[in-house]
């Protein structure tokens, strides 16, 4: 299959790289100067040379504090780029899977949060994530399926494992918010997740199969319990760890909210997909493990 996915170094696209490889794929990595997400027509000329099998709309605008001055940014990239990789994959006539966020929801209720549940982002980011979902079934309803996703980590870019791996090194106590709670994502289990669906999607007219799921790891965890299992892994393999302490979201005070309730609920994936993502902790190991000796 040849998938054109938009964005060339974030973690989900360098985890589709590994993954579509070894599976046989061809996989199209457009970013800049080719595809600009904040410029519709670059969008529309990279995916209509690439001529894909299917579209994965990967890239985004993810700096939540940084959002709150830049919403008019956020938005074009977020929301009306968004739309436009919609509309080329629509002119194509081709699958659109379009990656989304836990962040769409407020985290006020005390449950993993499910597809039909009320949205309601309490910040720019969110509500550009918000619009972009939109902007997709606006244009093309009928073939894309809208991934939401959350709490992502991998080898790549920058995320919270890296992180609190960078941290340590010179730190033997850090502070760690524990009362949000959410489902830790490897990258490489999102790409195959991904796979999957577009496999369905382009050999499948079944109208289940499209609409907006909820795609993240087995098993939850505050930010606190993830820290102290990437030390955990880390520590194992001669890398370095630091103890932890455990403080609020109010203390430590950021630009935008961060949901305190971040879980996805997943069966409709699973029902309409047969896509379940492994337990969080097993898949954290096999990154830890790459980054620290190298295999994957």
């Amino acid at each position: 299959m040849r998938i054109a996915v938009t964005g060339t170094n974030g973690q989900v696209v360098s985890c589709l790289q590994d993954r579509g490889k070894a599976a046989g794929h061809e996989i199209i990595a457009l970013g800049r100067p080719k595809l600009d997400l904040a410029d519709p027509v670059s969008i529309h000329h990279a995916i209509m040379v690439a001529r894909p099998d299917a579209v994965v709309s990967a890239a985004a605008y993810t700096a939540v504090d940084k959002a709150e001055s830049e919403a008019a940014t956020a938005n074009s990239i977020n929301g009306v780029g968004a739309g436009a990789v919609a509309d080329a994959a629509r002119e194509l006539q081709v699958p659109l899977i379009h990656l989304s966020t836990d962040y769409v929801f407020d985290g006020s209720l005390n449950r993993p949060y499910v597809e039909a549940d009320p949205i309601g982002p309490t910040g720019i980011y969110g509500a550009s994530k918000l619009a972009g979902e939109e902007a997709v079934f606006r244009s093309y309803h009928h073939n894309s399926a809208v991934l939401r996703v959350a709490w992502v980590y991998s080898p790549y870019g920058t995320n919270f494992v890296k992180t609190m791996l960078r941290l340590a090194a010179d730190q033997s106590e850090i502070s760690v918010v524990a009362d949000q709670i959410g489902n830790p994502t490897s990258a490489f289990d999102i790409a195959d997740g991904v796979l999957q669906v577009a496999h369905n999607l382009t050999t499948r007219s079944d109208s289940s199969l499209r609409g907006t799921f909820h795609m993240t790891a087995s098993g939850e965890a505050s930010w606190a319990d993830f820290a102290e299992a990437i030390f955990a892994a880390s520590a194992k393999r001669g890398g370095p760890s630091a103890g932890i302490k455990r403080i609020s979201t109010a203390d430590y005070p950021t630009p935008a909210k961060r949901p305190a309730n971040s879980r996805l609920e997943c069966s409709k994936i699973f029902e309409s997909h047969g896509v379940m993502l492994p337990q969080w902790q097993g898949s954290l190991e096999k990154v830890i493990d790459q980054l620290l000796v190298g295999s994957a």
